[in-house]
Protein backbone atom coordinates (compact mmCIF):
# COMPACT_ATOMS: atom_id res chain seq x y z
CA UNK A 1 0.00 0.00 0.00
CA UNK A 2 1.49 3.33 -1.07
CA UNK A 3 -0.46 6.40 -0.03
CA UNK A 4 2.47 8.80 -0.46
CA UNK A 5 2.75 9.75 3.22
CA UNK A 6 4.27 8.14 6.32
CA UNK A 7 2.15 5.26 7.54
CA UNK A 8 0.72 5.08 11.04
CA UNK A 9 1.80 1.85 12.71
CA UNK A 10 -1.36 0.16 13.97
CA UNK A 11 0.42 -3.12 14.70
CA UNK A 12 2.90 -4.40 17.22
CA UNK A 13 1.34 -2.76 20.26
CA UNK A 14 -0.81 -4.69 22.73
CA UNK A 15 -3.88 -2.56 23.42
CA UNK A 16 -4.30 -1.40 26.98
CA UNK A 17 -7.68 -0.24 28.28
CA UNK A 18 -8.13 3.50 28.50
CA UNK A 19 -10.64 4.94 30.90
CA UNK A 20 -14.14 5.25 29.47
CA UNK A 21 -15.67 7.21 32.32
CA UNK A 22 -17.72 9.25 29.86
CA UNK A 23 -20.88 11.02 30.90
CA UNK A 24 -22.94 10.06 27.87
CA UNK A 25 -25.83 12.25 26.84
CA UNK A 26 -28.85 10.48 28.30
CA UNK A 27 -31.92 12.55 27.47
CA UNK A 28 -33.77 15.08 29.58
CA UNK A 29 -37.06 15.29 31.49
CA UNK A 30 -38.50 17.33 28.61
CA UNK A 31 -37.42 16.36 25.11
CA UNK A 32 -38.77 19.70 23.90
CA UNK A 33 -36.22 21.51 26.06
CA UNK A 34 -33.32 19.15 25.48
CA UNK A 35 -30.04 21.02 24.94
CA UNK A 36 -27.72 18.09 24.24
CA UNK A 37 -25.96 17.93 20.87
CA UNK A 38 -27.69 15.88 18.19
CA UNK A 39 -24.68 13.56 18.26
CA UNK A 40 -22.19 13.25 21.10
CA UNK A 41 -18.63 12.53 19.94
CA UNK A 42 -16.04 10.97 22.23
CA UNK A 43 -12.47 10.57 21.04
CA UNK A 44 -11.21 7.39 22.68
CA UNK A 45 -7.87 8.04 21.02
CA UNK A 46 -6.77 10.10 18.02
CA UNK A 47 -7.89 7.38 15.58
CA UNK A 48 -10.99 6.02 17.35
CA UNK A 49 -14.31 7.76 17.96
CA UNK A 50 -17.53 6.72 19.70
CA UNK A 51 -20.73 8.55 18.76
CA UNK A 52 -24.10 8.55 20.50
CA UNK A 53 -27.40 9.74 19.09
CA UNK A 54 -29.51 12.13 21.16
CA UNK A 55 -32.50 10.51 22.90
CA UNK A 56 -34.64 13.53 22.04
CA UNK A 57 -34.24 12.55 18.38
CA UNK A 58 -34.85 8.85 18.93
CA UNK A 59 -35.29 7.00 22.22
CA UNK A 60 -33.05 4.16 21.03
CA UNK A 61 -30.04 6.51 21.35
CA UNK A 62 -27.70 4.05 19.62
CA UNK A 63 -23.93 4.20 19.72
CA UNK A 64 -21.90 4.29 16.49
CA UNK A 65 -18.19 3.80 15.93
CA UNK A 66 -15.78 5.57 13.56
CA UNK A 67 -12.31 4.03 13.19
CA UNK A 68 -9.47 5.44 11.08
CA UNK A 69 -6.83 3.48 9.18
CA UNK A 70 -4.13 4.58 6.78
CA UNK A 71 -6.22 4.12 3.63
CA UNK A 72 -9.81 4.34 4.82
CA UNK A 73 -12.10 4.90 7.76
CA UNK A 74 -15.00 2.69 8.73
CA UNK A 75 -18.28 3.85 10.20
CA UNK A 76 -20.03 1.01 12.01
CA UNK A 77 -23.81 1.62 12.02
CA UNK A 78 -25.65 4.80 11.00
CA UNK A 79 -28.18 5.36 13.77
CA UNK A 80 -31.94 5.48 14.14
CA UNK A 81 -32.96 8.56 12.13
CA UNK A 82 -32.83 9.09 8.37
CA UNK A 83 -33.24 12.87 8.30
CA UNK A 84 -29.97 14.79 8.06
CA UNK A 85 -31.83 17.84 9.37
CA UNK A 86 -32.65 16.18 12.68
CA UNK A 87 -29.73 13.75 12.79
CA UNK A 88 -26.74 15.29 10.93
CA UNK A 89 -24.60 12.17 10.89
CA UNK A 90 -23.01 12.85 7.50
CA UNK A 91 -21.95 16.34 8.59
CA UNK A 92 -20.46 15.11 11.87
CA UNK A 93 -18.61 12.24 10.18
CA UNK A 94 -17.32 14.55 7.43
CA UNK A 95 -16.04 16.98 10.08
CA UNK A 96 -14.27 14.19 11.95
CA UNK A 97 -12.70 12.89 8.75
CA UNK A 98 -11.63 16.39 7.71
CA UNK A 99 -10.07 16.95 11.12
CA UNK A 100 -8.23 13.64 10.98
CA UNK A 101 -6.95 14.32 7.46
CA UNK A 102 -5.72 17.74 8.55
CA UNK A 103 -3.55 15.98 11.12
CA UNK A 104 -2.64 13.01 8.89
CA UNK A 105 -2.85 14.21 5.27
CA UNK A 106 -3.78 11.60 2.68
CA UNK A 107 -5.17 11.64 -0.83
CA UNK A 108 -8.05 9.51 -2.08
CA UNK A 109 -9.13 8.68 1.47
CA UNK A 110 -12.11 6.31 1.52
CA UNK A 111 -15.04 5.78 3.89
CA UNK A 112 -16.52 2.33 4.38
CA UNK A 113 -19.93 2.00 6.06
CA UNK A 114 -20.67 -1.34 7.74
CA UNK A 115 -23.31 -2.53 10.20
CA UNK A 116 -23.70 -4.75 13.23
CA UNK A 117 -27.12 -5.93 11.94
CA UNK A 118 -30.06 -4.71 9.84
CA UNK A 119 -32.50 -3.39 12.46
CA UNK A 120 -33.78 0.10 11.64
CA UNK A 121 -32.09 1.86 14.55
CA UNK A 122 -28.71 0.85 13.12
CA UNK A 123 -29.17 1.59 9.41
CA UNK A 124 -31.52 4.59 9.18
CA UNK A 125 -28.76 7.04 8.28
CA UNK A 126 -27.38 5.01 5.36
CA UNK A 127 -28.93 7.27 2.73
CA UNK A 128 -26.98 10.25 4.05
CA UNK A 129 -23.88 8.56 2.58
CA UNK A 130 -25.35 7.25 -0.68
CA UNK A 131 -23.99 10.16 -2.74
CA UNK A 132 -20.83 10.79 -0.74
CA UNK A 133 -17.67 10.57 -2.89
CA UNK A 134 -15.07 7.92 -2.07
CA UNK A 135 -17.59 5.99 0.00
CA UNK A 136 -18.81 2.40 0.02
CA UNK A 137 -22.00 1.59 1.91
CA UNK A 138 -22.41 -2.15 2.38
CA UNK A 139 -26.10 -2.93 2.78
CA UNK A 140 -26.92 -4.68 6.02
CA UNK A 141 -29.19 -7.43 4.68
CA UNK A 142 -27.82 -10.90 5.19
CA UNK A 143 -27.20 -11.70 1.52
CA UNK A 144 -25.24 -8.51 0.85
CA UNK A 145 -23.38 -8.18 4.14
CA UNK A 146 -22.42 -11.83 4.46
CA UNK A 147 -21.26 -11.92 0.84
CA UNK A 148 -19.07 -8.89 1.56
CA UNK A 149 -17.50 -10.59 4.58
CA UNK A 150 -17.46 -14.06 3.01
CA UNK A 151 -19.61 -15.62 5.72
CA UNK A 152 -22.08 -17.28 3.35
CA UNK A 153 -19.37 -19.69 2.24
CA UNK A 154 -17.65 -19.97 5.62
CA UNK A 155 -19.83 -18.71 8.50
CA UNK A 156 -17.37 -19.87 11.15
CA UNK A 157 -14.40 -18.03 9.71
CA UNK A 158 -12.90 -14.93 11.28
CA UNK A 159 -12.45 -12.57 8.35
CA UNK A 160 -10.45 -9.38 8.04
CA UNK A 161 -11.31 -5.89 6.87
CA UNK A 162 -8.14 -3.92 6.22
CA UNK A 163 -8.40 -0.15 6.70
CA UNK A 164 -4.77 0.28 5.77
CA UNK A 165 -2.61 -1.23 8.48
CA UNK A 166 -5.52 -1.29 10.92
CA UNK A 167 -7.10 -4.69 10.33
CA UNK A 168 -10.46 -5.47 11.88
CA UNK A 169 -11.44 -9.06 12.64
CA UNK A 170 -15.08 -9.84 11.92
CA UNK A 171 -17.28 -12.71 13.10
CA UNK A 172 -20.74 -13.83 12.08
CA UNK A 173 -22.67 -13.79 15.35
CA UNK A 174 -26.32 -14.69 14.76
CA UNK A 175 -28.83 -15.01 17.56
CA UNK A 176 -30.13 -11.50 18.07
CA UNK A 177 -30.48 -11.32 14.28
CA UNK A 178 -29.50 -13.87 11.68
CA UNK A 179 -27.21 -11.35 9.94
CA UNK A 180 -25.49 -10.01 13.06
CA UNK A 181 -21.76 -9.27 12.88
CA UNK A 182 -19.25 -8.59 15.67
CA UNK A 183 -16.09 -6.56 15.04
CA UNK A 184 -12.78 -6.75 16.89
CA UNK A 185 -10.27 -3.92 16.55
CA UNK A 186 -6.74 -5.00 17.56
CA UNK A 187 -5.59 -1.36 17.80
CA UNK A 188 -8.05 -0.29 20.51
CA UNK A 189 -8.93 -3.75 21.80
CA UNK A 190 -12.63 -3.01 21.27
CA UNK A 191 -14.99 -5.92 20.77
CA UNK A 192 -17.99 -4.28 19.08
CA UNK A 193 -21.00 -6.51 19.70
CA UNK A 194 -23.95 -4.49 18.39
CA UNK A 195 -27.16 -5.67 20.02
CA UNK A 196 -25.75 -9.10 20.88
CA UNK A 197 -24.14 -7.95 24.13
CA UNK A 198 -24.77 -4.64 25.89
CA UNK A 199 -26.10 -3.42 29.26
CA UNK A 200 -29.76 -3.87 28.47
CA UNK A 201 -32.42 -6.18 27.10
CA UNK A 202 -30.78 -8.90 25.03
CA UNK A 203 -33.47 -9.72 22.50
CA UNK A 204 -32.81 -13.26 21.30
CA UNK A 205 -34.34 -14.31 17.99
CA UNK A 206 -32.69 -17.75 17.92
CA UNK A 207 -31.80 -19.18 21.33
CA UNK A 208 -29.46 -21.91 20.10
CA UNK A 209 -27.67 -19.61 17.65
CA UNK A 210 -27.30 -16.97 20.38
CA UNK A 211 -25.83 -19.53 22.79
CA UNK A 212 -23.35 -20.65 20.16
CA UNK A 213 -22.44 -17.03 19.44
CA UNK A 214 -21.71 -16.35 23.12
CA UNK A 215 -19.52 -19.45 23.20
CA UNK A 216 -17.64 -18.18 20.13
CA UNK A 217 -17.17 -14.72 21.63
CA UNK A 218 -15.83 -16.20 24.88
CA UNK A 219 -13.37 -18.37 22.96
CA UNK A 220 -12.40 -15.46 20.71
CA UNK A 221 -11.87 -13.11 23.65
CA UNK A 222 -9.71 -15.69 25.40
CA UNK A 223 -7.32 -15.44 22.45
CA UNK A 224 -7.29 -11.64 22.07
CA UNK A 225 -6.49 -8.68 24.34
CA UNK A 226 -10.01 -7.25 24.68
CA UNK A 227 -10.06 -3.89 26.47
CA UNK A 228 -13.80 -3.16 26.29
CA UNK A 229 -16.87 -5.03 25.09
CA UNK A 230 -19.03 -2.32 23.52
CA UNK A 231 -22.60 -2.77 22.39
CA UNK A 232 -24.87 -0.18 20.82
CA UNK A 233 -27.30 0.74 23.62
CA UNK A 234 -27.64 1.32 27.36
CA UNK A 235 -31.01 0.21 28.76
CA UNK A 236 -30.18 -0.83 32.32
CA UNK A 237 -30.27 1.40 35.38
CA UNK A 238 -27.59 1.39 38.06
CA UNK A 239 -29.90 -0.79 40.15
CA UNK A 240 -28.92 -4.40 39.40
CA UNK A 241 -31.42 -6.21 37.21
CA UNK A 242 -33.62 -3.15 36.62
CA UNK A 243 -33.98 -1.64 33.16
CA UNK A 244 -35.52 1.59 31.92
CA UNK A 245 -38.91 1.04 30.26
CA UNK A 246 -39.00 0.86 26.47
CA UNK A 247 -39.25 4.31 24.84
CA UNK A 248 -37.72 6.05 27.85
CA UNK A 249 -36.14 9.35 26.80
CA UNK A 250 -34.47 10.29 30.08
CA UNK A 251 -32.00 7.89 31.66
CA UNK A 252 -30.04 9.81 34.31
CA UNK A 253 -28.85 6.68 36.15
CA UNK A 254 -27.27 4.75 33.32
CA UNK A 255 -24.48 2.26 34.03
CA UNK A 256 -21.34 2.43 31.87
CA UNK A 257 -21.59 1.38 28.23
CA UNK A 258 -18.46 -0.74 28.44
CA UNK A 259 -18.61 -4.36 29.51
CA UNK A 260 -15.90 -7.00 29.80
CA UNK A 261 -15.23 -10.56 28.65
CA UNK A 262 -16.33 -11.55 32.15
CA UNK A 263 -19.83 -10.38 31.26
CA UNK A 264 -19.80 -12.81 28.33
CA UNK A 265 -19.33 -15.60 30.84
CA UNK A 266 -22.17 -14.19 32.96
CA UNK A 267 -24.44 -14.32 29.92
CA UNK A 268 -23.37 -17.89 29.15
CA UNK A 269 -24.08 -18.93 32.73
CA UNK A 270 -27.49 -17.29 32.54
CA UNK A 271 -28.32 -19.10 29.31
CA UNK A 272 -27.44 -22.39 30.97
CA UNK A 273 -29.61 -21.58 33.98
CA UNK A 274 -32.61 -20.84 31.77
CA UNK A 275 -32.10 -24.05 29.86
CA UNK A 276 -34.04 -25.35 26.88
CA UNK A 277 -37.29 -23.48 27.59
CA UNK A 278 -36.33 -19.84 27.01
CA UNK A 279 -37.98 -17.24 29.21
CA UNK A 280 -37.37 -13.63 30.13
CA UNK A 281 -35.04 -13.37 33.09
CA UNK A 282 -33.25 -10.41 34.64
CA UNK A 283 -29.63 -10.45 35.78
CA UNK A 284 -27.59 -7.64 37.32
CA UNK A 285 -26.10 -6.30 34.07
CA UNK A 286 -28.55 -7.50 31.39
CA UNK A 287 -31.94 -9.10 30.79
CA UNK A 288 -32.47 -12.15 28.61
CA UNK A 289 -35.45 -11.50 26.34
CA UNK A 290 -36.24 -14.39 24.00
CA UNK A 291 -38.33 -13.08 21.12
CA UNK A 292 -38.92 -16.22 19.06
Amino acid sequence: MDIGVPLIDFTGVTPKPRALNVRWIHGSPSAKHNTDPDIQVHGYDEHTFILRQNMAINYEAPFLFLLFGNAKAVLIDTGATASAEFFPLRRVVDELIAGWLARYPRVDYHLLVLHTHPHGDHIAGDNQFSDRPDTTVVNSDMATAWNFFGFRAAPDDVVQVNLGGRVLECLATPGHHEAAVTFYDPWSGFLLTGDTVYPGRLYIQDWHAFTRTIDRLIDFSDRRPVTHVLGCHIEMTRQPGVDYPIRTTYQPEEPPLQMTPGHLREIRKALKEVGEQPSRRAYPHFILCPSM
